[in-house]
């Protein structure tokens, strides 16, 4: 079975939106663990607004050039968990119809390799309700934006999860990865 793991850029003080601040951090050591990632994921799952703030930024990048990734994310198969996108223009994206955790729960049991999603709101929840999320990969940046920018995008969810691993970068950048703890 494939597993659905989560890569998620967030500050010091727990922002995850608009991540521009993580550009002084993606450095070579950085991009080489972001290119283990896709190595190893041949599909992305997102919500709406992350597929939004996605497909407005790859298309325009430069797909010669191995290290902005472009090539990648422009021809991975992308899936959108959407309930007002009916016609997305993103090449090789497909809407997921229905239930979500029906969904995924398919397109975890299809042959093939991981499936990354990034992004960390109400879609993250569904799957770690349902039990689908194996991994979360935060990318801790050492970055304070404050103001109204905080958020908490699990407002009323609770779940624990147990250390898998963690890389530490020469930029600060920590890497933590978890696994949702198994029910007792």
């Amino acid at each position: 079975m494939r597993k659905l793991i989560n890569s998620t850029y967030i500050t010091l003080d727990g922002v995850i939106q608009d991540p521009a601040w993580t550009m002084p951090y993606f450095d070579d050591e950085a991009s080489a663990f972001a290119a283990e990632q896709t190595n190893g994921a041949d599909a992305l799952l997102m919500g709406r607004a992350t597929y939004d703030v996605m497909s407005a930024s790859w298309p325009t990048r430069d797909e010669s050039d191995p290290s902005t990734g472009a090539a990648y994310f422009n021809h991975v198969k992308k899936y959108v968990a959407s309930t007002t996108l009916t016609d997305p223009t993103w090449n090789n994206t497909e809407v997921l119809q229905g239930d979500l955790v029906e969904e995924v729960t398919k397109l975890k049991a299809q042959d093939g390799k991981d499936i990354l999603q990034y992004g960390f709101g109400s879609v993250t929840t569904q799957l770690i309700k349902a039990g689908l999320l194996d991994e979360v990969r935060f990318w801790i940046h050492p970055v304070l934006e404050g103001g109204d920018s905080v958020t908490a995008p699990l407002t009323g969810f609770k779940a624990s999860f147990d250390l898998a691993d963690t890389k530490v970068m020469k930029s600060g950048v920590i890497i933590a990865c978890y696994r949702p703890t198994a029910a007792e």
